[in-house]
């Protein structure tokens, strides 16, 4: 049901599948507040035992459960499904640290010798090797205790970014020679403060996967629609964007949204997800509505704007943190009227997540569990204007989804092979 000039936004809420989503509020007996998200229909795919901590369903928009059709509950590849690309492949963590002969080799590509070779927690790794690393030069390599990637932290004043970016592209390109089954491989550039706290930076950099096949974005990127990729997401899904989004200076926030910190020391990244968002949104109001076309910004057909809210993932998910991880999740539900607010009449909101968080005693694990698909199109009832859902039930739907908006949902379908999966007109 194309919407001419529409605007989409898809919001990512990282890591918060239902299961995991049940746990939080079952072992967190405080006062929460999702008055928006369940005005959208949350509680219709929670358990009924939660009623009495939800606020009314609005009845007009779509609230189902989605499974991931691909093998790994992974956030490479649970963003890529929702643009169509279903991964069957499952991908190696690495206990023991990465082979001794991928070592050496990767030694001798980047001229420095490394440290650590661990599986650790990312904070738990700089901390144990950072004075070693800072007295040496040697990089620190360690492996993830729940993705599929190599990880190589370094300090911004021992080894320059640039450098830092190169070694990442190098320990990925060497991976893949040698057959290692990970999708990433990231450098996360730390400093230290005057008094020496580890503070990592906004200078990590992704080596990805390469996108096998094409996906939703550039099937739209085709039909003249403007695409936004707003945070990690050009990282995890990297095609060719019209505009990429990544914010980290305070001075960026507008102090008319309210924005807040949920983490004590204002470690949180969503604040600055939140503010890219809105930016996209206003461009792509102004855009819509300039007399004559040819005055607009950007593309005739419409924006398509792709989001991920990271925090409840990697500060709040991984570490355990239950009331943070609601708390971040209540700032989200609060920003909700405000995306609404920089949306058009017919414009489209939804809200999924890229897998779940299962708390062990030791770490928080990605899972793979149902997830949650929310639609709203606004100033429509619940058949959302004629937006079929329903397609599949995996994540892939929320593409389908896009798709429609922008009249190519039997190209997404068939172009990305997606009719196996239930996902046709």
């Amino acid at each position: 049901m194309k919407n001419k000039n529409a605007t989409v936004l898809l919001v990512v809420i990282d890591a918060v599948g239902i299961t995991t989503l049940e746990y939080l509020l079952d072992n967190f007996k405080g006062k929460i507040n999702l008055a928006n998200l369940s005005r959208l229909g949350l509680g219709r795919i929670l358990s009924p035992r939660f009623a009495g901590r939800l606020g009314p369903d609005g009845g007009k928009s779509y609230a189902a459960c989605v499974s991931q059709a691909s093998a790994s509950a992974d956030s490479v590849v649970g963003h890529r499904e929702m643009v169509g690309i279903i991964d069957p492949r499952t991908y190696d963590l690495f206990p023991d640290g990465f082979p001794k002969d991928y070592i050496a080799a990767f030694e001798r590509k980047i001229g420095r010798k490394t440290i650590f070779n661990r599986m650790a927690g990312g904070m738990e790794a700089i901390e144990l090797n950072a004075s070693e690393h800072e007295r040496t030069g040697c990089p620190i390599i360690y492996a993830s205790k729940c993705d599929p990637l190599i990880q190589i932290a370094m300090n911004e004043n021992v080894i320059p970014v640039t450098e830092q970016h190169r070694i990442a592209e190098t320990a990925f390109e060497l991976a893949m020679e040698m057959k290692i089954p990970v999708t990433r491989a990231i450098s996360r550039a730390y400093v230290k403060s005057p008094q020496g706290e580890i503070i990592r930076t906004a200078n990590r950099h992704d080596a990805v996967l390469p996108m096998e096949g094409k996906t939703l974005v550039d099937i739209l990127c085709a039909k003249g629609v403007r695409t936004v990729a707003v945070g990690k997401i050009s990282d995890l899904v990297n095609a060719d964007y019209h505009e990429k989004i990544k914010l980290n200076d305070p001075a960026s926030l507008a102090p008319g949204l309210g924005l807040r910190f949920v983490h004590p020391r204002k470690k949180d990244t969503n604040p600055y997800i939140v503010q890219g968002i809105v930016n996209a949104l206003v461009s792509a109001l102004k855009d819509a509505s300039a007399s004559p076309p040819a005055e607009r910004l950007s593309r005739r057909d419409g924006t398509f704007i792709f989001a991920n809210l990271v925090d409840t993932d990697s500060l709040y998910g991984h570490t355990k943190d239950i009331e943070g991880g609601l708390r971040c999740i209540e700032e989200t539900d609060r920003m909700i009227p405000v995306f609404e607010k920089n949306l058009n009449e017919g414009d489209t909101l939804i809200f999924t997540a890229d897998h779940g968080m299962e708390h062990r005693s030791d770490y928080g694990y990605h899972n793979k569990e149902p997830l949650p698909l929310i639609v709203e199109k606004i100033g429509c009832n619940l058949k959302l204007g004629g937006i079929k859902t329903g397609k599949g039930k995996t994540l892939a739907e929320a593409g389908y989804i896009v798709a429609q908006a922008f009249g190519c949902e039997e190209e997404y379908s068939s172009v990305c092979g997606l009719q196996t999966y239930g996902v046709r007109s």
